[in-house]
């Protein structure tokens, strides 16, 4: 398990091109890492998750500068999205614009009673850029997606647990031990199961039924012939915990 630390605080996360090459650069060494079977997306400042992108940084941007910073954070809105194994964001306080995407990127979303979120960009003159049209019809549903974006209105906690923005709402201040816990959890089942279900669920999404069933059929072939799966029967026979091969 690995946790990628959102670490800007005193700009409360605020995203500048600097902070996303990084990103970019660390969701690219954990993609090739095979040891990792989870990673958790948390924040170091104390009252955001991350409050969207700097504009401060573009305030003196020309058209040419946001260009070549529109190829470095689609780099890391990729970095994230594109992870193989399962990612949860432990979202607390503000989690707004390209920061609230980069916790729809995630697969699971945690959330405490201090978060609110939301994709205000129309209100200052973008639209949201970093997946969020496209992440939030997904999670959402068309409809509830429309009031959010052309609105740019900011949800709370409960709202959005209630709007399924979220997949789990905790105390305040428990965001991240228990998004830690639940990626302790997953990180204890198979690897080569985990992985491939992660890839079955993202590349059947958008597909009719028939064409998911044979993603699902891939991935199950690609799990079923693997030693892991002969490690889980054993084990499973034995009464023991298994012990995955190492990868």
């Amino acid at each position: 398990m690995a946790e990628l630390v959102l670490d800007r605080p005193q700009a409360h996360n605020a995203l500048s091109t600097e902070m996303a090459r990084q990103i970019a650069a660390a969701t690219e060494r954990l993609a090739g890492d095979a040891v990792v079977r989870a990673v958790v997306l948390s924040s170091s400042a104390d009252r955001a998750f991350c409050v969207g992108a700097d504009l401060k940084e573009r305030d003196s941007f020309t058209d040419a500068d946001l260009m070549r910073q529109r190829v470095v954070f689609r780099a890391a809105f990729s970095g994230v999205l594109d992870l193989p194994v399962p990612t949860i964001a432990a979202v607390h306080g503000f989690a707004l614009g390209g920061g609230f995407e980069f916790a729809l990127s995630c697969d699971l979303l945690v959330a405490d009673e201090t978060a609110v979120v939301g994709l205000p960009e129309v209100t200052v003159g973008v639209i949201p850029g970093g997946g969020g049209t496209q992440l939030l019809v997904r999670r959402v549903g068309a409809g509830r997606a429309a009031d959010l974006v052309l609105t740019g209105r900011k949800v709370a906690a409960a709202e959005a647990e209630r709007l399924g923005l979220v997949d789990r709402r905790v105390p305040a201040g428990a965001a991240r031990e228990s998004a830690l816990e639940l990626a302790t959890t997953i990180a204890g089942n198979s690897p080569v199961g985990v992985r491939n279900a992660k890839r079955a669920l993202r590349l059947g999404a958008d597909v009719d039924l028939a064409t998911g069933l044979e993603v699902e059929d891939a991935a199950w072939r690609a799990t079923a012939f693997s030693a892991d799966r002969a490690e889980g029967v054993r084990a499973f026979t034995e009464k023991r915990r298994p012990l995955w091969p190492a990868p």
